[in-house]
Formats: structure tokens, C-alpha cells, sequence
């Protein structure tokens, strides 16, 4: 990799950073909507195979007594 001077490689990350496409503000509410409903759905998921483990755990350990 070739060696570059500060004030050059500040030139060139702000000359990259132009290129960056900001979602808009309507899009970021959009897109974090959606990952709290996913987060929530795989919480209830999770919960719902817990519960299911724990109950049949339960049972197996019930027949030895």
C-alpha cells in the first residue's frame, strides 16, 4: 500500500464521503419501525420455544420420581 500524505487522505475521505447516499428521515422511521416489530416477533419465538423446553424438561424429570 502506498504511503500518502495527511492532507491527501483527508482529500480523499472527504471525496468518498460525498459519494454517500443519507437515507432520509422517512426511511430511517420506516427502517427502525421494522427492527423493533423483528425484535419483538423473535423475542415471542423465543419465548414460545423456552416455554416449550421448560415444560417438556419438566415432564422428563417428573418420571423418575
Amino acid at each position: 500500500m502506498a504511503k500518502v500524505n495527511p492532507g491527501a487522505f483527508i482529500r480523499q475521505v472527504r471525496q468518498e464521503a460525498s459519494k454517500v447516499t443519507w437515507p432520509t428521515r422517512k426511511e430511517t422511521l420506516i427502517t427502525t419501525g421494522m427492527v423493533f416489530v423483528m425484535v419483538f416477533l423473535a423475542s415471542l419465538f423465543f419465548f414460545a420455544v423456552d416455554f416449550g423446553i421448560q415444560n417438556v424438561i419438566k415432564v422428563i424429570l417428573s418420571l423418575g420420581s
